[in-house]
């Protein structure tokens, strides 16, 4: 952790939750999410998802529950993961008809570590707060929080109807969109209270505001954290795909975190067709590591490139450093305690490779156009090393698992020692 983290950046006090096992707020450190796309329907591929999501580092995974038939089969999840020795907690996500599923499907409702509802689709009329209060009253039954989650695309209109009413009496001195992020925040606090009076403990519930546009989300989540010590689930709902909906929701999220604010984070991402839903958890990670928030796999630096750096050899090798590193964590985390702060450096040339290779616990400085076919490398600060032939890479990478071995292996106070 550093000096500018522990100093400056401090936590907006929130009501600790726990999911499943997993505590959202209080002093827990911010909890990555994700969601699937599959069928719930359909166990084999929920399970495999699931397993795919848990296994990339999702600490809570979301499923759909729209019909009887997913409903079902949300046990059968449940119990396929335990097999699998995979204890995550599922979040079921009702809409509509979430009181009738919750009802006809009791197993469902126990399988499940949360349920999340949405207050402008969970009924409309005088339906409304009679079914939003059944949903509760199951929560209770069966001992669940409730993500409150609501979201601007199925925003309550009645609410935002007699928002935009109050505002013309009072000569429109709000904008159209001032009135939409109120509608949204009161929609969740309004719909928190009522959970609460019908009996939902405090420490039950999180709430969420999603939105699509940047601004809106920093100034909607702003104000709600202003009004509520509830745990709050951070994310830019239609964030897009490729980089645009990964540059969106970093610089959303980024924002709002640096404030203190946010308990548990998605980066919800549109994949390609046919690919990996792991993505947009490996991004929520890379966010919350760079920002110095938390650490989840070593950290490997490496050079842009340029005009000194024509040969691939730098690029080829800090990708395959990085994917060795993120593959083999889940079984180094046991393995070696601590390993995930490690900083690794692959540098393309003599400029600034052994300067940043020297800042790293163990770097590689390769060698530029027209350099020396020599790559020193440091260890800890102090050059070990100096890699010939054409086998560098391969050198370089057993280096580093030994490295690893070295400062991280062997019992606790070894691992101590070696620390710096």
């Amino acid at each position: 952790m550093s000096c500018y983290y522990s100093e400056v950046f401090k936590r907006r006090p929130s009501v600790a939750v726990n999911v499943g096992g997993v505590e959202v707020g209080g002093t827990a450190p911010v909890v990555v999410q994700s969601m699937t796309n599959t069928d719930t329907a359909d166990v084999d591929a929920t399970v495999a998802q699931v397993a795919a999501l848990f296994n990339a580092g999702s600490e809570i995974v979301r499923i759909t529950v729209d019909r009887d038939e997913s409903a079902a089969a949300v046990p059968k999840i449940r119990e396929r993961l335990e097999r699998l020795g995979l204890d995550v907690p599922l979040v079921g996500d009702f809409h509509y008809i979430g009181h009738k599923l919750l009802a006809d499907h009791p197993a469902c409702a126990e399988a499940l570590a949360k349920y999340r509802i949405n207050p402008g689709n969970v009924g409309f009329g005088n339906k409304k707060d009679r079914q939003f209060a059944q949903i509760i009253e199951m929560a209770i039954q069966y001992d669940k929080p409730v993500r409150i989650g609501v979201n601007w695309g199925s925003l309550d209109q009645a609410l935002l109807t007699h928002l935009m009413d109050e505002n013309q009496k009072k000569g429109g001195a709000l904008s159209a969109q001032e009135v939409l992020r109120e509608a949204i925040v009161q929609s969740a606090l309004l719909s928190a209270e009522l959970a609460e009076t019908i009996g939902l403990a405090r420490d039950r519930i999180i709430l969420s505001a999603k939105v699509s546009q940047v601004q809106d989300l920093i100034a909607v989540y702003t104000e709600l954290a202003r009004r509520s010590d509830h745990a709050l689930h951070l994310g830019l709902t239609e964030a897009g795909m490729g980089s645009k909906g990964i540059v969106a929701s970093s610089a959303a999220l980024a924002i709002v975190m640096q404030q203190g604010i946010g308990d548990t984070i998605r980066i919800s991402l549109t994949p390609e067709p046919g690919g990996d839903r792991t993505r947009e958890v490996q991004v929520a990670q890379e966010l919350l590591q760079v920002m110095g928030f938390r650490q989840f796999v070593p950290i490997v630096a490496a050079c842009p490139g340029c005009g000194r750096t024509t040969s691939t050899v730098f690029q080829e090798l800090a990708e395959k450093i990085q994917a060795d590193l993120r593959r083999n964590m889940p079984v180094w985390r046991d393995k070696y305690p601590g390993v995930e702060s490690l900083n690794v450096a692959v540098m393309g040339c003599i400029v600034n490779g052994p300067g940043e290779s020297k800042h790293a616990d163990i770097g590689i400085s390769l060698p530029g156009t027209g350099e020396s076919p020599a790559a020193p490398v440091f260890i800890d600060g102090r050059k070990t090393h100096t890699l010939r032939g054409d086998n560098i890479a391969g050198d370089f990478e057993r280096l580093v698992v030994d490295y690893i071995e070295t400062r991280f292996g062997g019992d606790s106070s070894a691992a101590q020692v070696n620390s710096r």
